[in-house]
């Protein structure tokens, strides 16, 4: 599949997604708070993280997030856990799949790397207050 896009069409393209998942305060508050050092990694991000990848049509948006929980899991990525704890459930992720992706994860990427990850995940849907 090609991609006739411009550099600026992917980057509207990724910000769009990027909102629609992440919410539209935290990214503007993200792109506010970027410094002129940290810009290009913001427009970087938004551009091919958001606009080549997110955009492409082989997997849904839920199953995106899914797989964004295993991996930050996996990394350790605390804080990028909690922001995506938060697009997983805009994409129709439940509370129950969460639960799920996070005890897979335990297996195969270490039990302590889990059990931070639903502290972090159980502290953002109360923040969201999902019942949990």
């Amino acid at each position: 599949m090609e991609n006739h896009h411009t550099h600026a069409e992917t980057l509207q393209e990724g910000l769009d997604i990027r909102k629609e998942v992440l919410g539209a305060a935290h990214v503007e508050k993200s792109l506010a708070n970027a410094t002129e050092f940290g810009k290009p990694i913001q427009e970087l991000v938004t551009e091919y993280c958001w606009g080549a990848t997110w955009s492409r049509p082989g997997l849904d948006r839920k199953s995106r997030s899914m797989i964004n929980l295993a991996m930050l899991t996996a990394l350790n990525r605390g804080h990028e856990l909690s922001v995506h704890v938060k697009g997983a459930i805009n994409n129709g992720v439940t509370p129950e799949e969460i639960q799920e992706v996070l005890l897979q994860s335990a297996i195969y990427v270490g039990v302590p790397a889990a059990l931070e990850s639903f502290r972090i995940a159980e502290a953002t849907l109360k923040e969201m207050s999902i019942n949990v």
